[in-house]
Formats: structure tokens, sequence, C-alpha cells
């Protein structure tokens, strides 16, 4: 049985991995990451983030910590961790570029074979949960990340739509995608559905409603829930202000703290 699974593995000790996935750029991937490992944090989980976008790598700024260099250790590269407890850790192309404004001109080839290194080489120790935050498309990243992680039978994708219907349209060639690959969708989230007023709370449905939960049912895949935009997480988050420590305060958060507990629940079904 042993001769099946890779030699020396870095991801032995994570338990579950997640992609989170859309058709569409734009959407709110990295977000959704970001905040889905604090959620799970919150729970009391030890989370890494791998983030595979490679062209636009946002997640180390939204961590704040764009600044930090990866090193190695005998087993391949440590990731940058988030805060004291280590809770988080993080792994990012933008960590491995000389400058923050470069570009990644790369062709498939050789984003593949990076992909395939950071599968492989990334020591993350133990983990509850790895969330592999996914540049848009259904293109050579993709594959070349589902068919690192199958040896290690990720949980599944969580999709990523905005309400209107140009972007639930390009998520349902997401879904097929999925089932053309194999993977299992844990379901889908509609981010940026609506707007909450900081002054009186009222929610404001900027771009329409109802699209992610609509194209759930029509794909029979369970909807997760809706997030709202919230102007004073941004804001946070592009002020560079403690955006974890006011995560919690968020309007969006009631919201993610369920779409992890369903999470949480699917993970322990899965392992029991």
């Amino acid at each position: 049985l042993l001769s099946f699974l890779p030699e020396r593995s870095n991801l032995a000790g994570v338990r579950h991995i997640l992609l989170v996935l859309s058709g569409k750029g734009g959407v709110g991937k990295s977000t959704i990451s970001t905040e889905l490992a604090l959620s799970l944090r919150h729970s009391g989980k030890k989370v890494g983030i791998l983030d595979v976008d490679l062209c636009g790598p946002s997640i180390p700024r939204m961590f704040k910590v764009q600044d930090n260099d990866v090193h190695q250790c005998d087993s391949g590269w440590v990731p940058v961790f988030v805060d004291q407890e280590k809770s988080i850790s993080l792994m990012s192309i933008g960590f491995l570029l000389e400058k923050p404004d470069d570009a990644v001109v790369w062709r498939g080839p050789k984003k593949n074979a990076l992909i395939k290194q950071f599968v492989a080489d990334v020591a993350w120790g133990e983990l509850d949960f790895l969330i592999v935050d996914t540049p848009p498309g259904t293109s050579d990243e993709h594959i070349s990340t589902v068919e690192a992680l199958r040896p290690y039978k990720p949980l599944g994708a969580i999709l990523v739509t905005t309400p209107q219907a140009v972007s639930v349209g390009d998520v349902r060639r997401e879904l097929t995608f999925c089932k053309k690959t194999g993977l299992r969708v844990l379901g889908i989230v509609e981010n940026m559905s609506g707007f909450v007023c900081p002054h009186c709370s009222e929610c404001t449905n900027i771009f329409s409603k109802g699209g992610g939960e609509e194209l759930a049912k029509h794909a029979g895949v369970p909807f997760l829930g809706s997030v709202p935009l919230d102007p004073q997480l941004s804001q946070s988050l592009e002020e560079g202000r403690d955006f974890i420590q006011e995560f919690p305060k968020s309007s969006a958060y009631p919201a993610l703290a369920h779409i992890a507990q369903q999470i949480l629940d699917g993970a322990s079904q899965r392992s029991s």
C-alpha cells in the first residue's frame, strides 16, 4: 500500500485539503480563502493557505506579511506564519519575487512545475485544513493543482460567485471542470451579496441577489451561504490595520462562521 504514496510527503500531517475555485476573476476568491481561514482558526483549527494564483498573488498582502521571506529547511520551504501561535501559515509566489511589482511572465510548463513544487516541497507540519486559493478559470494551473493533490484525497472544492447572471454563468463552467476532474463540490458561496451600510446596517443588494443559490439548486450541490460586502472590513485590509482582530466584528462574520461550520461538519463526517 505504501508504494502508492509519494516517498516523503509534506502533506502527511494535513488532515483536509480544500480548493477555492471560480470561473471568473474578481469575485473574491482570495478574500473568501482568507476569511475562511480566519473562521476556521476561530474554531480552534490550524490552517494553511497555499496561494497558486501565480500572476495575482494577493494572500501575503491580505495578512500584512508581504515583506517576509521564505526559508529552506531539510524537508523544503518553511511557510510564512501570520501569528505568534502559528495557527495560520501561508505559501505564495509573492514571497519568492525579488520586487513586489515583478510580473510572472511564464508559459504553462513553468507554472505547472512551480505548482507541483508548491504541493510537494512546503513543510506545512500538522494542519487541520489546507486552503488552496486558485486563479480564475479552468486551465493549466487548475489541472496541475488537482492532479498534484489527487494522491492526498482533497476534501473538495468551494465555488465562489457573485450574484449576477454573468458571474453565475462562468461558475457553471467550473462545475463542469469539477465533474471532469473528479473533484467533489462542497458547495457554492455567493460573495458580495449585498452591501451593509456602516451607519444604519441596512443591506442593499447592489448586484441583484440569489444567483448563487439558484445555481446550487440547479446543479444539485449545497448552497453554503451569502457573504455581504463589508466596507469596514475592506478598509481595514486596504489600510493594513489588523484585519484579523477586526474580522469577528464585521457584518460578514456570521455568514462566514456558518460556512466554516458546514465545512467542519462535512470534514468530521468524512473522517468518521
